[in-house]
């Protein structure tokens, strides 16, 4: 078994949780301290008498976002930006680059419409 890095939330889930198992606390007082719906604490609950401590984890930690984009588009834009728009802050920066990069807009000078 390997080393699990946790929040303090995690921790606190687990404390909380391990009251309850053990009687010192209810469910329903376990689902107000952390803020859940007594239902979600009944779900917590389960899953930390079957997985244990590893179990809270949310289990997408550690993995890339779905939404995430490629890393070499990532550093081109950057790149694009600290070249063009070096003076400008980063709304103004964003703004011009997006409307530089659009189809209708591409021969367009910033500022220019």
């Amino acid at each position: 078994m390997g080393w699990i890095s946790m929040s303090e939330g995690d921790l606190k889930r687990i404390e909380v949780l391990s009251d309850v198992r053990s009687g010192r606390c209810t469910v329903a007082a376990a689902a107000a301290v952390l803020a859940v719906s007594e239902r979600q604490a009944y779900r917590l609950l389960a899953r930390y008498e079957v997985d244990g401590g590893s179990g809270l984890i949310h289990k997408a930690r550690g993995r890339a976002s779905n939404r995430s984009r490629n890393e070499g588009i990532r550093k081109y834009a950057v790149e694009l930006v600290k070249t063009r728009y070096a003076d400008f802050g980063p709304t103004l920066a964003a703004e011009c680059f997006w409307t530089s990069m659009s189809w209708e807009s591409a021969a367009r000078p910033c500022g220019a419409g």
